[in-house]
């Protein structure tokens, strides 16, 4: 793991994906297109709705989602040069915003160079080690290999980890972005990465940048172990964002305290990267079942550990449903207007609402690190207190259709959302909330 803890224990990203959100056609062209420069309006947006840094998705040259690289030290000509990309982070960072970027190096497009080379060359091709091939016995120009893939896509072939060129590669991107300004990496399909290759890797480049941040893409399985093994700094915490919704739409806080007290266990090891949305889900408004617990798992994000990530449009309330087809990620990956003040009013409450809570969290920085705890469970009802030894929060939550009197020892003064206290900071306080209420109390 690497030294960047100092600064990322104040981190709140604010996610975009830049080829949907700046209006980027579809496919690759040669034509450059500076539309980078557009999200420098965006950026005293995120300022303002408390973000300290800007999560870029994919913006190196692609063929199509970004997704599918075909040269990783070149800027899409989609988005503009390098000169453009440089002009961003000069601005970001000149409003206190870090800069995350997104690189794919599990797998890269068909027109990757070093795979054209294969296609071209056939086995004697110099990058043939690069790929895990399976030729034909008698290659004959024109003859194409069967080439591992990421998940089926065949349009997305799978590099070799075991091959040293391919980390010097990923070494040589990771180094150049970072000595460009960028301040850290999420790395996409790290999961389907093995562990020893980042292992191998990441020193390489902390070496040159101890401050930089890096996050690995995983879904499932041991985080910790992952964590432990590849030397990051932090997985994305998906568990958690599936306890979050899923247990606000069963009425089932079981689910969500069974996922707090893992999420805990992890902080043994580190502090995941944690989040309500991003380009590959369903938004959150359109995931919930009643629109007025959106506030329920903002709250859940904004009191408990890790490092919050927003994405674009979810502090507007955006709707939008991935499906599982061809452009089934378009819906989530929309293009915004030039300027924030193009937006609808009707997305302001739910922005609003995103500054309160960051707001609430900036001034509790110790949130970061802090253990949950819960103090009252029911299918339709928690207390939990969120602890460190820089202070106490008390977070109660009702999603039942009637008010509800809650057992919350200890807690104070209701520092957002509505409550009655009587008899605060005693053992027997108690909380009462209105229909589908929520509170945060001062511990």
């Amino acid at each position: 793991m690497g030294d960047s803890s100092g600064w990322v224990a104040d981190a709140i990203w604010w996610h975009v994906y830049p080829l949907g959100f700046l209006g980027a056609e579809r496919e690759v062209t040669d034509v450059v297109t500076p539309r980078l420069g557009r999200l420098e309006p965006w950026l005293d947006y995120a300022v303002e709705l408390g973000a300290s840094g800007l999560a870029l998705g994919p913006v190196f040259a692609s063929e199509t989602h970004g997704y599918d690289t075909v040269d990783h030290l070149r800027i899409d000509p989609r988005l503009g040069t390098e000169a453009d990309f440089d002009a961003l982070v000069e601005a970001a960072h000149s409003r206190g915003l870090r800069v995350l970027l997104d690189g794919v190096f599990n797998h890269v497009g068909r027109s990757h160079p070093a795979f054209h080379a294969v296609l071209e060359q056939g086995p004697s091709a110099p990058t043939a080690s690069w790929f895990r091939l399976t030729w034909p016995r008698l290659w004959e120009p024109g003859v194409q290999p069967d080439a591992a893939n990421f998940e089926g896509h065949g349009a997305l072939v799978a590099l070799n980890h075991d091959e040293p060129a391919v980390a010097d590669h990923v070494v040589e991107v990771m180094t150049s972005w970072l000595a460009r300004g960028a301040d850290g990496w999420r790395l996409d399909a790290a999961y389907a990465v093995p562990a020893s290759f980042w292992a191998a890797v990441l020193p390489r480049v902390r070496e040159a940048h101890p401050q930089a941040y890096v996050v690995g893409e995983v879904l499932h399985g041991d985080y910790a172990a992952f964590v432990r093994d590849s030397g990051m700094d932090a997985v994305t915490q998906y568990e958690l964002w599936k306890a979050v919704w899923s247990s606000l739409n069963d009425g089932n806080f079981f689910e969500l305290a069974h996922a707090l007290d893992r999420h805990n266990a992890l902080l043994d090891t580190f502090v995941p990267l944690t989040f309500l949305g991003n380009h590959d889900v369903t938004r959150l408004a359109s995931r919930l079942t009643d629109e007025r617990h959106l506030a329920h798992a903002l709250v859940v994000l904004l009191t408990t550990a890790g490092t919050p990530t927003i994405y674009s449009g979810d502090e507007q309330a955006f709707r939008g449903v991935k499906e599982d087809r061809a452009g089934g990620d378009d819906a989530v990956r929309p293009a915004f207007p030039d300027r924030p003040d193009e937006l609808s009013e009707l997305g302001r409450p739910t922005y609003r609402l995103h500054q309160e809570l960051i707001g609430l969290r900036r001034r509790h920085r110790w949130l970061h690190g802090a253990r949950t705890h819960d103090m009252h469970l029911a299918n339709e009802e928690l207390v939990y207190e969120v602890v460190a030894d820089a202070g106490r929060l008390v977070v109660a939550l009702n999603v039942g259709d009637a008010p509800t009197d809650l057992p919350a020892s200890g807690a104070g003064d209701v520092l957002a959302g509505a409550a009655t206290v009587t008899r605060p900071s005693s053992a027997s306080t108690r909380v009462r909330l209105g229909p589908h209420g929520w509170a945060v109390l001062a511990g």
